[in-house]
């Protein structure tokens, strides 16, 4: 049976890199490994006939290098709102078949650890958005400030064959910590803010 599905929201984004994010230039990590991931906050969207609207979900990963050389460790956290369906529909997009991003994460990894469920706090706030994700996740964002005048710096990212959106703003993790099968923390590094608008289909 063919599966339609469709989301969009907002996108939040962290990684232990310098500002900019080199995978963004098809550039190595600015320290040779890579640990980042994405919480994507779903506004309206749906797989088949189950409704996503309002729910959450995380990516994370670490790769020992570039993340195209498809050795990275990832895992899931799925919104522990979301019903029985709900977290069966997201547990398949995000296993990499449906296309759009996962199937692009799917690719460049090597081991999945287990999903996770948990609680979602997420606060939409532009470049000063945040989110607490159980005890697995913190993310707190901040805009990147010139370091001479200490003036808040606009910078946007576009990118049309960008995978997790096409125009993003550049900010700052003021905190950013992973505590799950994965363990990390990298404050004061690269982050970003975005919309995104994904759809597809497959065989169920």
């Amino acid at each position: 049976m063919t599966v339609q599905w469709n989301m969009e929201g907002v996108l939040l984004g962290a990684c232990n890199c310098n500002w900019g994010c080199p995978c963004s230039f098809n550039a190595p990590p600015t320290f040779g490994k890579c640990e980042g991931g994405y919480l994507w906050h779903i506004e309206q969207g749906g797989f088949g006939d189950v409704p996503l609207d309002g729910l959450n979900l995380v990516w994370f990963a670490h790769s020992p290098g570039p993340l195209h050389e498809a050795k990275a460790t990832s895992q899931r956290i799925i919104d522990e709102n979301a019903t029985p369906p709900q977290r069966e529909a997201l547990l398949e997009i995000t296993g990499g078949k449906y296309g759009s991003p996962w199937s692009i994460f799917a690719a460049v990894t090597a081991k999945w650890l287990d999903p996770l469920f948990a609680p979602f706090d997420v606060t939409v706030a532009g470049l000063h958005s945040r989110a607490r994700v159980g005890d697995y996740m913190e993310l707190a964002m901040g805009p990147i400030l010139n370091p001479v005048t200490q003036e808040i710096e606009q910078i946007y990212l576009d990118k049309p064959t960008g995978f997790t959106s096409t125009r993003a703003t550049i900010c700052r993790s003021l905190s950013f910590r992973i505590n799950a099968g994965l363990s990390y923390q990298h404050d004061g590094q690269y982050a970003e803010f975005s919309h995104f608008q994904y759809s597809g289909e497959g065989q169920r």
